[in-house]
């Protein structure tokens, strides 16, 4: 027989904690498999249930619940970066479009779809990714464990932030990560999970090109740990991104002519400076650091070592990837936390088992490194966890989210047409989703015409290839909303946009003279047209 695979060191055919590493009688160790395999079943189902639940009783996030209407207004014939203004490349709209056109198959709602389409994404990345690490290190001996666990963390780390992007890259590119470490520890591949796992991993970067650092960057750290060699993996990952670069090119031109200049010249309005981000974001500074020195701690030709190595170098390039979007958005850093944990809390078990093979038990140290791995985790899961609060234990009581009284105001107003003056999404989407009104934008929220208003400060004038406040003002009167929303709720009362559009655009000035204020609700105002119809609906520009 053959030497074990690196790493192996035997552990597949002995037992911890037995003398000698004699298996034990058949009869118990079956039951002892079957009881472990449904106590992880049962974490699962617990875990899969609380997410299910938070996300389908409760508005969806704004992000998801736009981009599945700008899916729906793509699929309707309009055109993306002209008729809708999007900065995102096309593959998020390609893959929101999916439950759009399965919801309307079997006349369900497009968000009902896309929750249980990424819940079983996540189920699914987890299972692949435990049966590949299966047998690579000690901690991965039982597959059903493995697999509860990375479930449970790719399940709850987005808490109410599931389903964006982010979450969707680390979900596709999990896969190829275990790829890379059984290949560094010596374990074949099998050629169609290498070319399955790579092309996900491509195109889930791509759904954030900036995360192509962090294929990069667990390529580097594979040269690193067992030195230079050609891998298809790489090659097929990169090449995907690449063909669809190419697709964006020859299919949506207006990305590139528009989208980027646009989020280039605008999106830096909503950045968040370098010390305030450091600030926010010290937890996961302090989880990524934690996990590099705990990898130098391992021996080094240890499995430990590899699988410590491609986590913390992945959550490293997130980090940075994070730091150069510049936003204090919590869902930017879902890839490095996820990571980070990941890496954690193998540590964790990677320690417990030595510990008790040397007869010794858990020490402070396991129980402090045990506590940071799970504190991310526990913070999304009590968001989670308020959420459950609300809809079970207040159940009794409407529900108070401002979205939710935004929707029962407009179909109590009757209204067709609605717009929001706000840089915060979620009073247009998912109020538009789920009542069906037309939203009279072009723009998903006021974050464009607040950057121009912020380049206006910093160049001492607006920029002149992007008029947003024009744009603007053309688009509500052509929409000529039935009923009109202003932020002015502490942070969004500086900018008063109707008073900016009406100073750059006279019909707009005319037609706003037709609202009246008809409510207060949360801090927005909300104005509602007195007489029908609009003023003369204004040429479209800068459409081609």
């Amino acid at each position: 027989m053959g030497a074990p695979p690196r790493g192996s060191h035997g552990v597949s055919h002995s037992f911890p904690g037995l003398p000698g590493g004699v298996a034990p009688r058949q009869g118990s160790g079956l039951r002892a498999s079957t009881r472990t395999t449904l106590i992880c079943g049962a974490i699962i189902v617990a875990a899969l249930a609380v997410v299910l639940f938070t996300q389908l009783r409760t508005p969806m996030k704004d992000d998801v619940a736009w981009l599945l209407w700008v899916a729906k207004q793509w699929l309707k014939g309009q055109r993306l970066y002209i008729d809708v203004v999007e900065v995102n490349p096309p593959l998020i709209i390609w893959i929101s479009a999916i439950p759009v056109l399965i919801g309307d198959l079997i006349g369900v709602t497009a968000k009902t779809v896309a929750v249980f389409l990424f819940a079983a994404a996540a189920l699914w990345s987890s299972w692949i990714s435990a049966k590949l690490l299966h047998g690579v290190a000690p901690p991965f001996q039982r597959a059903p464990v493995t697999f509860a666990v990375i479930a449970c963390v790719i399940l709850l780390m987005p808490g109410v932030e599931f389903g964006q992007r982010e979450h969707l890259m680390i979900i596709a590119v999990l896969p190829h990560l275990c790829v890379l470490i059984r290949a560094l520890e010596g374990h074949g591949n099998g050629l169609g999970m290498v070319v399955g796992s790579s092309l996900a991993a491509g195109l889930g970067v791509s759904l954030k090109p900036r995360y192509l650092l962090c294929l990069a960057t667990v390529e580097l750290v594979a040269w690193l740990r067992r030195g230079f060699r050609l891998r298809l993996s790489p090659f097929i990952a990169f090449g995907a991104a690449g063909l669809y670069a190419v697709a964006i090119l020859a299919l949506f031109p207006s990305f590139i002519d528009r989208a980027v200049p646009l989020a280039v010249t605008l999106y830096g309005g909503t950045d968040t400076s370098l010390p305030a981000l450091v600030l926010e974001s010290w937890r996961l500074l302090a989880a990524v650091a934690v996990a590099g020195l705990l990898t130098f701690a391992l021996p080094k030709e240890s499995p430990g070592r590899t699988i410590m190595a491609v986590l913390t170098g992945f959550a490293v390039a997130a980090t940075l990837a994070m730091f150069l979007d510049g936003k204090n958005w919590f869902y930017h850093r879902i890839p490095a936390t996820t990571a980070a944990v990941l890496a954690l809390l193998y540590w964790c078990a990677e320690a417990a088992i030595i510990r008790r093979r040397a007869g010794a038990r858990p020490d402070l140290r396991y129980v402090v490194m045990m506590v940071v791995a799970l504190v991310p985790l526990a913070m999304q899961a009590d968001k989670l966890g308020e959420r459950l609060h609300e809809r079970l234990v207040l159940a009794v009581e409407p529900d108070n989210s401002t979205e939710v009284k935004l929707e029962r105001l407009i179909r109590r107003e009757r209204v067709r047409t609605y717009v929001a003056f706000s840089e915060w999404i979620g009073l247009g989407f998912p109020v538009v989703d789920d009542t069906g009104v037309t939203w009279a934008s072009r723009f998903d929220s006021m974050w464009a015409l607040r950057g121009e208003l912020w380049r206006a400060r910093m160049d001492g004038k607006p920029p002149a290839e992007w008029p947003m406040r024009l744009w603007v003002a053309q688009d509500f009167i052509r929409g000529c909303p039935d009923l009109v929303v202003v932020d002015r709720r502490r942070g969004a009362e500086d900018i008063n946009y109707p008073s900016v559009l009406a100073q750059a655009d006279a019909d707009f000035a005319e037609v706003w003279s037709r609202y009246r204020q008809i409510a207060l609700l949360d801090g927005l105002q909300v104005f509602k047209r007195e007489s029908e119809g609009c003023a003369t609906p204004p040429p479209v520009e800068n459409n081609e």
